[in-house]
């Protein structure tokens, strides 16, 4: 293990998803495996539209998410009990796997993720 600081930026990601002019998400990962996304939904993205293509077209979405909004709403649909909440700026938020998702409302959606590193689960 090292005493050192790492730091990285999402604008020079590991991996990145484009949703074209719906938006993305950027992915950086530390060292140590954990990892960082800084996701940006536009007004009309949708899960089912505009990312479930890029899972593989899931049901919903198999990860679990744990972060904080910076900007606009979201709403989360749990799809197997059809609830929705909404995520709204200043709220840090856990997610379970089996949702999908929609921008509401005319403001961009920014949220910072973090995952993990695999060993830890």
């Amino acid at each position: 293990m090292t005493n050192s600081i790492e730091t990285r930026r999402f604008d020079t990601p590991d991996q990145a998803l484009d949703m074209k002019e719906f938006g993305g998400i950027s992915i950086i990962k530390m060292r140590d495996g954990t990892a960082g996304m800084r996701a940006v939904f536009e007004p009309g993205w949708t899960w089912e539209k505009d990312e479930k293509p890029l899972l593989g077209n899931p049901n919903s979405c198999p990860m679990k998410h744990t972060g904080y909004c910076i900007a606009g709403r979201l709403v989360v649909r749990m799809v197997d009990s059809n609830k929705e909440t909404r995520i709204a700026k200043g709220d840090f938020f856990e997610i379970p796997a089996g949702h999908d998702a929609y921008v509401e409302g005319n403001e961009r959606v920014e949220l910072i993720l973090f995952a993990a590193p695999a060993h830890a689960h």
